[in-house]
C-alpha cells in the first residue's frame, strides 16, 4: 500500500490534495502535515512513496524546504505544490530534483493525472519555455544542499558566523562556500546573490 505524505499549510488545500490521492492511489494511507518539521517526521516514522511539497509552509519558503528533503531523503519521490507556476520557479524546482510540480491553479482531474504519474515513476510538470544559457534558475539549481541552505541565510539577513552556527561548521568554511556560491550564480556579492535568489522566489 502507498504511503504518501502532505505537506501543506491550508487545511483546505490539504483536504483537495487528499482527494486526489485518493483517486489517483485508492486504498493509500494519507499523512497530513502542516509544517516541513512534521513532514520530516512522518518520513522517518515509516517509508514514503510520494510527498506533496508545499513551497510556502510556516518553517520553510522557497526553495530551502525542497533542498532539505533532498538532501535527507534522497529516494523520496517529492511533488512541490505551489501557487506560482513561473517557469524559473518550475525549473528551478526541478532542477533540483522534484519528480514532479503541480500548480494549485491544477484542476482536480490534473492533480490526479500528475500523481498518478509520479508513483508510476515518471515526472509531471506544466509545460514551460526552455531556458536560456543566461537562466537565474538554472543557475541556483546548479547549487548544492548545503550553498543552497547558506543562500537562504544570505536572504535572511544572516552573518557568516550565524549561518556557520545554522549548519553547524565553521566560519572558515562558509567563506569558502560563498566563494563557489557567488561563482555559480555569476555575482560578485552578498547583496547580488541575494537579489537574484529572490527574484526567483514563488509569489
Amino acid at each position: 500500500m502507498d504511503r504518501i505524505v502532505v505537506a501543506d499549510d491550508h487545511p483546505l488545500f490539504r483536504a483537495a490534495l487528499r482527494s486526489a490521492v485518493d483517486k489517483a492511489a485508492p486504498g493509500a494511507e494519507v499523512v497530513e502535515c502542516a509544517s516541513l518539521a512534521e513532514a520530516k517526521a512522518a518520513m522517518v516514522a515509516g517509508p514514503v512513496d510520494l510527498l506533496l511539497l508545499d513551497l510556502k509552509l510556516s518553517d520553510s519558503e522557497g526553495m530551502a524546504g525542497l533542498a532539505a528533503v533532498r538532501a535527507e531523503q534522497p529516494t523520496v519521490p517529492v511533488a512541490v505544490v505551489s501557487a506560482s507556476e513561473d517557469a524559473p520557479v518550475v525549473r528551478h524546482a526541478l532542477g533540483l530534483g522534484a519528480a514532479g510540480f503541480i500548480p494549485k491553479s491544477s484542476s482536480l482531474p490534473q492533480m490526479v493525472e500528475a500523481i498518478a504519474a509520479i508513483l508510476a515513476g515518471d515526472s509531471w510538470a506544466p509545460d514551460v519555455p526552455e531556458a536560456d544559457d543566461d537562466d537565474p534558475a538554472g543557475r541556483v539549481a546548479s547549487l548544492t544542499p548545503s550553498q543552497l541552505r547558506i543562500l537562504e541565510g544570505l536572504k535572511a539577513g544572516r552573518l557568516n558566523k550565524q549561518i556557520a552556527f545554522d549548519l553547524g561548521v565553521s566560519e572558515a568554511t562558509i567563506k569558502a562556500h560563498l566563494t563557489s556560491v557567488f561563482r555559480k550564480l555569476g555575482v560578485h556579492n552578498r547583496t547580488q546573490a541575494v537579489i537574484l535568489a529572490k527574484s526567483l522566489d514563488p509569489s
